[in-house]
């Protein structure tokens, strides 16, 4: 089993939650499961924007799929994108297919992902997102599993508040 391994990133801007998103989605691989938790307004949805836009979404396109609950994007990968906030339960997760989309060839990020812990996988990159003030968020990143820790470490050696 492998260890938690935990990273935080503070974002004074957009831009540099954009990059961040860009640094993300290079490193994201089929099966990656994205757990995304904040209260609302926290930038969940900015973040997922950033990592379509960088994987050949037209960020426009994305939005959050609170009244549809699922959104699916063709990128570089096929991505999945939850809003678990209405959702009663874990059984109405699990009746969207969620299941089978976890395991598919993409990558899933799902909004309000603590509604749904227990039936997500166990390697899974956890993101909590504070909103610290009205252009700043940081990012609290936490891995367990062979693919969750090998992106955070691979995020731990790079700097997204600086241009590339």
């Amino acid at each position: 089993m492998n260890a938690l391994i935990e990273w935080c990133f503070k974002s004074t801007s957009e831009n540099e939650t954009m990059r961040l998103g860009t640094m993300l989605a290079k490193l994201l691989e089929p099966g990656t499961v994205i757990a995304l938790n904040g209260n609302l307004g926290a930038g969940k949805t900015r973040l997922v924007q950033a990592i379509a836009s960088a994987m050949g979404v037209d960020r426009s396109e994305v939005n959050s799929p609170t009244f549809v609950l699922i959104q699916e994007y063709q990128g570089q990968l096929p991505l999945y994108h939850f809003d678990t906030y209405r959702l009663k339960d874990t059984d109405e997760f699990l009746e969207l297919g969620a299941d089978d989309l976890m395991y598919a060839d993409g990558v899933c990020l799902i909004e309000w992902a603590d509604k749904v812990i227990e039936v997500l996988p166990h390697d899974l990159l956890q993101i909590e997102i504070k909103h610290t003030t009205e252009t700043a968020r940081t990012f609290h990143f936490k891995g367990q599993g062979t693919r969750s820790t090998k992106i955070v470490n691979a995020l731990k050696h790079v700097d997204p508040a600086s241009p590339s």
